[in-house]
């Protein structure tokens, strides 16, 4: 296969509509229709949010499944992804905000993430990748830290995988900023920053202020401060464990996307972190809404399902079939010729 039917697919997942592998597929069969020749390798993304670990199972990890305690304090299934002595576990598996049935700012824990991190632990794991993103509680990882108990990180290189850097503490700290994501009302807010900040004054104030110890509800914090986590943007730890880089070596094209191109994408998005590590290999995006010009985020051009089917509930709907035009019209303006 010519380096000109060479094309990489690296989306993220399309929130509230497609995961990432789904995605990818839906694209990658547009392609083969109107290139039936092209050689299409499928790397489906995450930023370290939700969709974590089925991109590092799309990357040939195994999914291993377990039941811990959920945000709400009820047993709920999980998983994380293990290849070698490597593990991906989110915290979204555990203790995400699309597992409670109403919001809980104040009550909602991070218990069941300790679970997952001594589940990875028992199976032998040395390197773990912990994405960070789609939490409900903003517990400081106090509920994590508790399921851990005396359990030890000696020895072990705990990745923290996040798209956001905020501190623990103050107006762009994780009550602030993402306590009303999670139902918090500006009283709420206020008891959830004196909580963080009590804690914070036990467990380290000095490492309240790291890059990520605001990730995931203060999760980050937790585990920068006693687990000696080290912290890197997610979708940089996610295409190491793709292997992108020798994906990507000799495409002729990378395809990537997320349900919305705005300006945020540049601020740690998949989409963004793929076109940074594509080199001078161009990339094209797909999306549901695009409301940037393309060139600003080192796009070649944006495809959005929105121009294709202006109604949004039909859009969303037809995702994956739309998706699948889109990946056609890719092929004849950038593959075939």
């Amino acid at each position: 296969m010519t380096k000109n039917r060479c094309v990489v697919v690296a989306p993220d997942k399309f929130k509230g509509s497609l995961s990432a592998p789904r995605v990818a597929e839906a694209i990658a069969r547009g392609l083969r229709e109107a290139v039936p020749d092209v050689d299409v390798r499928l790397l489906p993304v995450a930023d370290g949010g939700d969709g974590t670990v089925d991109a590092a199972v799309a990357a040939g990890f195994l999914k291993v499944g377990r039941w811990v305690t959920g945000p709400a304090g009820k047993p709920v299934p999980a998983s994380f992804a293990v290849r070698g002595t490597t593990a991906v576990v989110e915290v979204a598996s555990a203790a995400g905000l699309t597992l409670l049935d109403e919001p809980a700012p104040l009550t909602a824990t991070s218990h069941g993430v300790g679970e997952l991190l001594k589940a990875a632990l028992d199976v032998g794991c040395t390197t773990i990748v912990l994405g960070l993103g789609g939490s409900a509680c903003t517990d400081g990882g106090a509920g994590m830290l508790e399921a851990l108990g005396k359990t030890s990180f000696d020895g072990v290189d705990l990745v923290l995988a996040s798209d956001v850097d905020n501190p623990l503490l103050g107006p762009s700290g994780a009550a602030a900023v993402y306590g009303p994501q999670k139902g918090a009302s500006p009283e709420q807010v206020e008891i959830l920053e004196a909580r963080l900040r009590a804690f914070a004054e036990r467990v380290g104030l000095e490492h309240a202020g790291r890059p990520g110890a605001g990730a995931a509800g203060g999760i980050g914090f937790a585990a920068l401060a006693v687990l000696g986590a080290r912290f890197r943007p997610g979708i940089e730890v996610v295409l190491e464990l793709a292997g992108f880089s020798e994906a990507v070596r000799d495409a002729r094209l990378v395809i990537t996307g997320e349900g919305s191109l705005d300006a945020q994408t540049r601020h740690g998005k998949a989409p963004y972190g793929v076109v940074r590590a594509s080199g001078d290999v161009p990339v094209v995006a797909v999306a549901g809404q695009c409301s940037v010009e393309p060139g600003d985020l080192g796009l070649k051009a944006a495809y959005a399902l929105l121009d294709v089917e202006p109604d949004i509930t039909r859009c969303m709907a037809r995702a994956e079939s739309l998706l699948t035009e889109l990946g056609g019209r890719i092929a004849r303006d950038w593959v075939s010729e």
